[in-house]
């Protein structure tokens, strides 16, 4: 099968639609498929995959700083009409959205959409336009988009009632999450990142992987894990990634005197993230704005309980009491689940194996690109 996925975020951007469409990549080859990636150009990368295409870009900077594509180019149009594909598979319904669309319909071929991004909960990136004009578009961009794409993929179960609600009547909804690459996270090392940062065997060990900005929720996050901090001297707090809001994070725990108890590493390679995963003891995590949430799958399988907001996308991962906590918005709430926790070692240990089982089973990259393979081959033989 010949796959072209097109793509408004792609490497080296480590944003989560990056992660998921490598994912599939990976295994969709292994499985001997070919995967053709258009996205935007980026300067000052370059590709070592020979079936990456990139469309010319400008960059955009606000709050956060990626390449937004311009979805013309007689260079890329001449490469996608030289192209004997099966199937397009569409990441956005904007910019190359447009493209993949159009070269859908010239081949006629099948569009598979995914709907990745709860569009309400980031129309804060959009400068000057309102947020709620912002959103209405872009759900109502989106929703348009998906009726007519020949399938939409889902990351999990609890976006179809908002999808639906939103307007999408297309009959073709699968729920496929994106799986964890199996082969990355084995024989992590956690004593690498413990020494690091100086944590000692008996301490626990907080963690957070995640963008820091608005839509993630951090700083109901650093509010309620503030306070466990304060009532633990045994406890520390390791957060990697990056964002406009780690000097207002970093001015919290200042402020706390907490600055010897929390860590701030920045974004992490991709190859080290199983020694972070392994040496933390509780993975927490408050964004609501997850149509699956990765990072928490990884956390999973990676064998750590999981404290977070019961929110879409995270409730469908985390089974409350069995593998985690989900609580409600509230610090008293999500401080009380993480004390929980910290004072219950078996509990601590009993999720934690729970979660690595779930995440075996369920969310691994060769189920789920299954799943969507099976996905594309319907489509393909109704053509």
């Amino acid at each position: 099968m010949r796959i072209a996925i097109f793509t408004n975020n792609y490497i080296p951007n480590p944003y989560g639609v990056t992660g998921s469409i490598e994912s599939f990549r990976r295994q969709l080859e292994k499985m001997g498929h070919t995967v053709y990636i258009f996205a935007p150009f980026c300067k000052n990368y370059e590709d070592k995959n020979p079936n990456v295409f990139r469309y010319p870009s400008f960059d955009f900077k606000y709050k956060i700083s990626f390449p937004l594509a311009i979805p013309y180019s007689k260079k890329m149009d001449k490469i996608i009409a030289s192209l004997d594909l099966d199937i397009i598979h569409s990441q956005h319904p904007n910019l190359l959205g447009s493209a993949a669309k159009k070269w859908a319909k010239k081949k006629n071929i099948p569009l598979c959409f995914t709907w990745h991004t709860l569009y309400d909960k980031y129309a804060h990136f959009f400068p000057i336009v309102p947020e709620k004009i912002a959103a209405a578009w872009a759900i109502k961009n989106a929703t348009k988009y998906a009726n007519l794409s020949d399938a939409v993929i889902i990351p999990t179960e609890s976006i179809r009632p908002i999808i639906h609600n939103w307007g999408v009547t297309n009959k073709n909804i699968f729920a496929i999450p994106t799986g964890v690459e199996e082969e990355f996270y084995q024989n992590p090392e956690r004593n690498i990142v413990r020494n690091k940062f100086g944590i000692k065997d008996d301490e626990i060990l907080l963690l957070l992987i995640s963008r820091l900005t608005e839509e993630k929720n951090v700083e109901f996050l650093f509010r309620s894990v503030i306070k466990v901090l304060k009532n633990n001297p045994n406890t520390k707090f390791l957060v990697s990634g990056d964002g406009y809001l780690v000097p207002k994070l970093k001015k919290m725990v200042s402020e706390n005197n907490l600055v010897n108890k929390v860590f701030f590493e920045g974004i992490v390679k991709h190859k080290e993230l199983k020694n972070y995963y392994s040496a933390g003891d509780i993975f927490v995590y408050a964004s609501k704005s997850e149509t699956q949430g990765m990072i928490v799958s990884e956390a999973m399988y990676c064998g750590l309980p999981i404290v977070a907001i019961k929110a879409t996308g995270i409730e469908s991962l985390v089974e409350n009491n069995q593998n985690g906590f989900l609580v409600q918005e509230s610090e008293e709430e999500f401080s009380e689940a993480v004390q929980k926790l910290i004072d219950n070692p078996e509990l601590r240990k009993n999720f934690g194996d729970m979660s690595k089982k779930l995440a075996q089973e369920k969310y691994t990259d060769k189920i789920c690109t299954q799943n969507l393979l099976n996905v594309y081959q319907k489509l393909i033989s109704k053509k």
